[in-house]
């Protein structure tokens, strides 16, 4: 049960970095450097990280 939602949290991810860039495709306050840095900042997936460097003890 556990691996199943690791793979859940995976799509999840994917699913919130495409939603991020359509939010910042529409975005007209910030300048392209903004959004690019932006952009990329989403692609970094800080909570998998976070649970690998804790060991898995995040559950």
């Amino acid at each position: 049960m556990k691996k199943l939602l690791e793979i859940l949290v995976c799509f999840v991810h994917a699913l919130a970095v495409v939603l991020a860039w359509i939010n910042l495709a529409g975005r007209s306050d910030l300048s392209g450097g903004q959004k690019l840095a932006w952009g990329v900042f989403v692609i970094v997936p800080i909570v998998p990280f976070v649970y690998v460097l804790t060991g898995g003890d995040l559950w």
